[in-house]
């Protein structure tokens, strides 16, 4: 028997050795315009930019999902500051959808072998025709020779009202949008492994968070990130998940504080995630960079 036990230990040592973390990471970096737009007139600020930098390197992410992007060359300075500190992303996408003011992008230490941006997908509401407004980049990354994964990085509409339809509604159907194109890439390959996130602008409970986690067996995981800051108790409800600090962005407008950024997991990819290392970054003045928080999940891939 003791034999057995000592096989066994040393059986996860190796596999411990092999394996190898990866982490991925959204932020919403709040207008990180480097010229004013027809609709946003203030251009990002040093110290902005530099609290923004600062909570990147904190996270040091392979894969970092941004939204509120400015132009390409916003992006490709973001780039370079950042690689002038140390934290090089050799690989980039920017997608440009029918809002011309602000974007979704990705930055990457892993290879980036697969592009699909997502910049004309529309749907009909009471009768009128509208585009996903940022759009959605989808790329295909190689964490290492075996192991590859798709990501998609999406920014639906604010709830900020609008005069051409319900800002709710708006919502909702880009969120549907959004798990059409899920469903068809797990339709194709039920053992895919996606990763959505972003800042979805809405609640858990919402229509749209709930039409893009989806149910059945192509039902995401929420990976749900929290801060860690030492909170590890249950709900008494069991009902509910437990009540640590997971709230990403403040919205002035009420004085609140909500869960709206998230980070969605394919069931083949949930197998590979470390929830311990999952969680909501919290440091001092994280607001000079930006009205949200970046969340981050890690997986384990090697030898897979």
């Amino acid at each position: 028997m003791k034999t057995v036990l000592a096989l066994l230990f040393f059986l996860l040592l190796a596999l411990a050795a092999g394996a190898e973390t990866i982490r991925v990471a959204a932020y919403n970096v709040e207008n990180y315009l480097d010229a004013p737009t027809e609709s946003r007139a203030r251009v990002k600020s040093d110290g902005a930019k530099k609290k923004i930098r600062e909570s990147i390197r904190a996270i040091n992410p392979d894969v970092l999902a941004l939204e509120e992007m400015g132009t390409t060359n916003a992006l490709l300075e973001l780039r370079a500051s950042l690689k002038d500190e140390g934290c090089d992303f050799p690989f980039w996408e920017h997608v440009s959808g029918f809002d011309t003011n602000i974007h979704v992008a990705v930055l990457s230490k892993l290879p980036i072998v697969a592009r699909h941006p997502h910049t004309e997908e529309n749907f009909l509401l009471d009768g009128k025709r509208f585009r996903v407004s940022r759009g959605f980049a989808e790329v295909e990354i190689q964490a290492t020779t075996n192991f590859n994964f798709t990501l998609i990085a999406a920014h639906l509409k604010s709830r900020r009202p609008v005069p051409q339809a319900d800002e709710g509604e708006l919502r909702l159907q880009e969120a549907k949008v959004l798990r059409g194109i899920i469903d068809k890439k797990l339709a194709k390959d039920a053992n895919a492994r996606l990763v959505v996130l972003g800042d979805f602008n809405d609640l858990k409970n919402s229509e749209p968070v709930k039409a893009l986690i989806g149910r059945g067996k192509t039902k995401l995981t929420d990976t749900r990130p929290a801060e860690r800051n030492g909170d590890n108790a249950p709900n008494e409800n069991s009902r509910y998940e437990p009540r640590n600090i997971t709230w990403t962005h403040y919205y002035g407008v009420e004085d609140s504080y909500s869960r709206i950024d998230y980070i969605l997991l394919s069931h083949a990819l949930t197998a590979h995630w470390l929830k311990a290392e999952t969680y909501v970054l919290a440091i001092p003045n994280w607001s000079v960079g930006s009205d949200h928080r970046p969340i981050t999940a890690a997986f384990s891939v090697g030898g897979n």
